[in-house]
């Protein structure tokens, strides 16, 4: 019998079944058995509201070492059509703004996401909320709607950055770098390659930040038969336990500050408590105190935000 290969994260099967039947089957009992998780997290909640999160230094603004995410609001899981759907239809604009007013009641104060929700940020600003914006884009036409509405931060798409590395055509983001700086926010660089990093680093490139994905879980079939010497079916995103040490020491190598996202492989470790607790352990462990993490939160079934933000609490406090 062929075994996994052990590099590879644990599947999510217990939550997601490869039949639809059993996916069905499973997400009409989430809903009971995760009652107890969020009654037993309101506890959590109130104490996590009564205090702030670690901070960091970003730009001229202070930012805190845990920042909400946005591919739940989106409906982009990196699971499966289903969880998207899910998601999706979870995720109305008010449950969004719903979502974010917790999140800066927990303490967290920067929101990233994609240029298509300025205006969902727009709306929350103007009813009172504090956080502030960084999004992704790659057209400079992007930048002027930003600017207009709070975004003081925006970093060249990662997708978009990796493939173009991979082509060896990465000298073709510096433009849109630099008409971000010249539109006088703070320039990033997004990816999920720690050889990205090092190559901007070794080019010199005016940049005020990263966002790192710590698993490159876009590798090539070829990639893949090479690395682990058998192709998972169906091809798609692969997240390798060895991939965040590897990001971890791309980011330290780099005096910038760098937010780590993706931490819990796409969900893939947020089936158990200790999953999570082990994830943000290591990687506060492994990046920098003048890093942050970037995680999304999907909280129909538990209150994520006063979770994380308390793992960001006990784990994200530098020495």
């Amino acid at each position: 019998m062929n075994t996994p290969h052990p590099d590879i994260l644990p599947p999510p099967q217990k939550i997601l079944r490869h039949s639809r039947r059993g996916f069905l089957r499973t997400i009409s009992a989430l809903p009971i058995a995760m009652s107890a998780a969020r009654l037993a997290s309101h506890a959590t909640a109130a104490t996590a509201a009564a205090g702030t999160l670690p901070q960091i230094r970003f730009g001229p603004h202070s930012m805190s070492r845990l920042v909400c995410g946005a591919n739940p609001f989106n409906g982009g899981s990196h699971l499966s059509v289903f969880v998207n759907k899910e998601m999706k239809e979870y995720y109305t604009p008010a449950q969004v703004l719903k979502t974010l007013r917790h999140c800066q009641e927990v303490g967290i104060n920067f929101w990233q996401s994609a240029n298509k929700n300025f205006e969902l940020y727009q709306q929350f600003v103007a009813e009172g909320g504090r956080m502030r914006y960084i999004s992704l884009g790659t057209d400079p036409k992007e930048i002027s709607p930003l600017l207009k509405a709070g975004c003081v931060a925006i970093a060249h798409h990662g997708e978009v950055t990796d493939r173009l590395f991979k082509r060896g055509q990465l000298d073709e983001i510096h433009d849109f770098l630099k008409r971000v700086r010249d539109a006088g926010v703070m320039v990033g660089v997004s990816t999920h390659m720690p050889a990205v990093v090092d190559a901007i680093e070794s080019k010199g490139w005016d940049v005020d930040f990263y966002m790192c994905c710590v698993y490159e879980r876009h590798r090539s079939a070829e990639e893949l038969q090479k690395l682990l010497g058998a192709v998972p079916i169906p091809v798609g995103e692969v997240y390798l336990q060895s991939d965040p040490p590897r990001m971890f020491k791309a980011m330290r190598q780099t005096k910038r500050p760098c937010l780590a996202f993706k931490i819990l492989a796409a969900g893939r470790l947020s089936e158990r408590r200790e999953w999570v607790e082990n994830a943000f352990k290591q990687t506060f462990a492994g990046i920098k105190p003048t890093d942050g993490v970037i995680v999304g939160i999907y909280d129909k079934f538990a209150d994520q935000p006063a979770e994380d933000a308390s793992f960001t609490r006990r784990f994200g406090v530098s020495a």
